[in-house]
């Protein structure tokens, strides 16, 4: 790790142009989501960190650090009225989202972030440690290796296709848990490939703020689950 990448966030936190914080702020407004001044602190460190260490390790190809606020925050805050779990995995978090970003928004709530990426993985754990989340474990490993299981939701954002996504991790959500897929408009074809045993529980348009690719949200449960 370099000296330059591993600047604390509170550091870097002054570096960030106004149009971060606005940005932010009236995102999250957008949402409908209100946030303590911890929160909004650490969403802000967040970004700061990622766009700090993206010019070195290169983990998302957004560069533009307003353009981060929509969409990995923002993006990533629009799921948070269907989470209503105690125990999250985010599934190919990548750099963190939304696996990150649910644990500051809901601070009661238990997340693992997995991902075989150790770059990756290496940015979580410093974002973890510099923002002060006790309520975050990342966990580096391919899914088809990691022994654990019993999860309330199991989320993924850019993981696979819907049937990779259920089928490699069918091991992961308790039986009465789901499935929660992030997804594009072009989900219809993927539904109907979807593996015996799995069901469509909800499907969700998200409206995420300054963001003009169109997004939605597919709830999946195990077939005779709730």
């Amino acid at each position: 790790m370099s000296q330059r990448a591993s600047l604390p966030a509170s550091t870097l936190l002054e570096k960030l142009p106004a149009s971060v914080e606005k940005r932010l702020d009236q995102g999250l407004e957008r949402l409908a989501i209100g946030v303590s001044e911890q929160q909004r602190r650490r969403l802000l460190g967040l970004v700061a960190l990622l766009h700090k260490w993206n010019r070195a390790y290169n983990l998302t190809a957004v560069r533009d650090v307003d353009e981060m606020v929509s969409r990995h925050l923002l993006d990533s805050a629009a799921v948070l009225p269907f989470v209503r779990a105690t125990t999250l995995i985010d599934v190919g978090a990548g750099p963190g989202f939304p696996g990150l970003v649910l644990a500051m928004l809901q601070p009661e709530l238990e997340v693992t972030l997995l991902d075989s990426n150790g770059k990756k993985v290496r940015f979580q754990r410093q974002a973890i440690m510099e923002l002060g989340l006790s309520n975050v474990i990342a966990t580096q490993a391919r899914v088809q290796a990691f022994d654990g299981g019993g999860f309330d939701q199991v989320i993924s954002r850019a993981f696979a296709s819907l049937t990779d996504f259920v089928s490699l991790t069918r091991g992961l959500p308790a039986a009465d848990g789901e499935w929660l897929a992030m997804k594009g408009p072009g989900a219809d074809d993927e539904l109907e490939a979807l593996p015996a045993g799995v069901a469509l529980k909800q499907r969700h348009r998200l409206e995420v703020p300054f963001a003009d690719a169109e997004r939605q949200l597919l709830i999946l449960t195990p077939e005779g689950g709730e």
